[in-house]
């Protein structure tokens, strides 16, 4: 099987937009470049379908990596046949290359291995293959040594057991009945010995069962946590008898001359090695099948929040609420720059902290207040709203989820921007710059900080980075990198640069000022014709040309040259009168270089140069009323914010420090199986409480009937 025939085995994608796609991806181009600048190579696949082909194309290179080692070890064990090399390269399956190599495959110390080691496979095969009268007795007394390896008929028989055993453990027929039965049976979960009366989260799994084949993939998560937490014990309950019947039939035990010790040894088998195995494995199988839905939907959670709406250049001040030291408090230009900086102790409501506010809001003419969503918010709102009160000023403030804020303000960037600003301060600053520019700051802290996750402590660590990673850089790439502007942290994401690339960009632009077009990137060093193919696209440059404020790839700037031709008007006036792209016809632009799909995206960014693909930003507001949970009543209807959405539900900010969660049945009439079909992190939504619970501090909230 090629690399094509695998990739279109796992996709519904075509051959030729495979073969196309994989050729770009083995001549390093990037996903992001692929899917913005060869849509006519490649069919228009979008990244989406581009990132499916390169994770199915390592998948192949896994596989075929994983036959040589194979191949290689059977040859150096001389049991490589011609037979079994062909049954090797002509399986793609995982499960089934192991279950091949399963009964060659060196083994760590066990019964079976020491019975080996004692040659009491010859005994075995005969108990297993016979089925004439036989003296096993007499048989037995030839394998007992002067070494005393075997020094009784009794451990000749078991030695000899143990081996056979193994061999209906290791058989591939074996494993694939128990893998069906598998299927159709079920989880069993209990409390663990010893685990006390005391309540715990994981209660509700006590003496449960969930069919394998139907058990939600957050509840995977959770009782497999509650295992490893020492909670919960959990076993897998298949049908044993009719896998029983299969291996009698499958041996012919019946027929069998020793066939009550062969019905004893496959008893032994089941309980001691196929059924933990099958266990592990179909426990394995619904954790993976469980990552890869937690990891998507952390996945959507992120991308809503990195492309949540900018405010855009406002001058912000912005506030780390604190009680017992002080609510930290920073003015930010309309460029996100540092300008000063101060703790407020609202408590006391004094007019010196007053003061403090009033003037860093007069003298910077501050246009919106970001407060950090922490502990004390509400006090902090009531105290500033106050003051506008008091002097008559109409600014909004902003509720700003500050996760995170406090693990970037002690990281080693955060000492590299602001080295002379003690670290409160600086959890202050991002708060502000996440309401000015969401995705530039988000972008400075570790994914699984920002609280849009959910058990992403507990999936495989690089799957949930790799998937991660793509997020970010999709994101980076989608909205675009102000190359004069943005920091080495920002400009790593951009398509074909990594940190060292970003560094050197950042070092020249220090050295020489500031970038005029984006040729000038060949200049730095690192950086030569394929790095710049790679990102140049994604860059802007807000300047004097403002073609280079645009998603136009230098690489198509001849195009440009041939419209401004044809309308007889400079391409910089066509920017400001972009009615006159009216008078063009696509089809007079095509050549074999660029094609349809790629002049349709050049037109459409000049009808709309530098354009944020983000939304609008929208102020939103909670009630009032509403600080703490005890302010909550049942039928109440409230405004929130989606902060989290997860397999079962979205959780959702009403403002009292404490997220409601709106189960997924809560959330419309009709039925729907992904909760994102319907929110996406950071909405705005009204909900209704449908109960609260105090003690657990638990609010259900429901969408329905409002």
């Amino acid at each position: 099987m090629t690399k094509y025939d695998f990739i279109k085995s796992a996709t519904s994608i075509s051959a030729k937009q495979i073969k196309t796609c994989v050729d770009l991806l083995e001549d390093g181009n990037t996903i992001p470049f692929i899917a913005r600048y060869r849509k006519d190579k490649t069919g228009n696949l979008d990244e989406v379908a581009v990132k499916a082909i390169e994770d199915n194309l390592k998948e192949y290179k896994n596989i075929s990596d994983r036959k040589q080692t194979i191949l290689k070890t059977l040859t150096e064990l001389e049991e490589l046949t011609i037979e079994l090399e062909n049954k090797i390269n002509d399986t793609w399956d995982k499960k089934k290359l192991e279950d091949i190599y399963a009964p060659y495959k060196p083994k760590r110390s066990t019964r079976a291995t020491k019975a080996l080691k004692a040659g009491l496979k010859p005994l075995a095969l005969k108990i297993l293959k016979i089925k004439e009268k036989w003296s096993l007795s007499d048989e037995v007394k030839k394998y007992i040594d002067t070494n005393k390896k075997v020094r009784t008929e009794q451990e000749a028989v078991q030695g000899a057991c143990d081996i056979i055993a193994m061999f209906f453990a290791d058989d591939m027929n074996v494993k694939e009945k128990c893998r069906i039965l598998a299927g159709s049976g079920q989880i069993s979960i209990s409390k663990r010995r010893g685990v006390g009366e005391e309540k715990n989260k994981y209660e509700e799994y006590y003496d449960r069962k969930e069919k394998v084949k139907n058990i939600p993939s957050h509840r995977v998560l959770a009782i497999l946590r509650g295992e490893k937490e020492k909670f919960l014990s959990i076993s897998l309950e298949i049908d044993m008898d009719t896998l029983k019947d299969h291996i009698y039939r499958l041996y012919e035990i019946e027929k069998k001359y020793c066939k009550e010790l062969l019905k004893d040894t496959v008893e032994d088998s089941l309980k001691r090695l196929i059924l933990p195995s099958m266990q592990n494995e179909i426990l394995g199988d619904l954790k993976e099948k469980a990552d890869k839905k937690a990891i998507s939907i952390f996945s959507k959670n992120l991308e809503s929040l990195l492309l949540s709406a900018p405010l855009g250049e406002k001058a912000v001040l912005a506030v780390d609420p604190g009680i017992r030291t002080g609510a930290k408090v920073v003015v930010l230009s309309k460029y996100g720059q540092y300008i000063t900086g101060d703790a407020v102790y609202f408590q006391n409501s004094s007019e010196t902290e007053k003061n403090k506010i009033k003037k860093m809001i007069k003298d910077h003419n501050i246009e919106y207040v970001a407060l950090g969503n922490g502990t004390g918010d509400r006090e902090v709102r009531d105290f500033i709203e106050n003051i506008f009160k008091e002097e008559n000023i109409s600014l909004p403030v902003i509720s700003v989820n500050e996760s995170g804020a406090s693990i970037y303000s002690a990281s080693k960037l955060a000492q590299k921007e602001f080295p002379n600003l003690d670290l409160t301060l600086r959890g202050a600053i991002s708060i502000g710059r996440r309401l000015q520019d969401p995705l530039s700051e988000l972008v400075k802290i570790d994914p699984k900080s920002i609280g849009v996750g959910q058990y992403q402590h507990d999936v495989d660590q690089n799957l949930l980075k790799d998937e991660l990673d793509h997020v970010v850089i999709r994101c980076v790439n989608k909205v675009g990198v102000n190359l004069n502007t943005s920091g080495e942290y920002l400009l790593k994401y951009v398509a074909g640069l990594n940190m060292k690339n970003a560094k050197e960009i950042v070092k020249k632009r220090e050295e020489d000022g500031p970038y005029i077009n984006r040729k000038e990137l060949l200049k730095v060093k690192g950086i030569g014709a394929k790095t710049f193919e790679q990102c140049a696209g994604f860059l802007r440059i807000k300047g004097k040309d403002p073609i280079e404020n645009t998603g136009v790839h230098p690489e198509s700037y001849y195009i440009l040259k041939k419209i401004s031709k044809k309308l007889q008007i400079d391409i910089k006036e066509i920017l400001i009168n972009t009615k006159s792209l009216e008078r063009i016809e696509p089809v007079d632009l095509y050549d074999e270089k660029t094609g349809r799909l790629a002049v349709e995206d050049i037109l459409q960014e000049l009808k709309k140069p530098g354009l944020d693909p983000r939304d609008e930003f929208e102020d939103s507001q909670f009630d009032k009323g509403l600080k703490t949970i005890d302010d909550l009543k049942d039928g109440m209807v409230v405004n929130g914010k989606v902060t989290n959405i997860t397999g079962f539900g979205a959780f959702c900010d009403i403002g009292v420090h404490q997220d409601g969660l709106i189960h997924i049945s809560q959330i419309t009439e009709k039925y729907i199986k992904d909760v994102n079909e319907v929110l996406y992190t950071g909405q705005k939504v009204k909900v209704k409480v449908i109960s609260v619970d105090t003690e657990r501090k638990r609010i259900s909230l429901s969408m329905k009937d409002i």
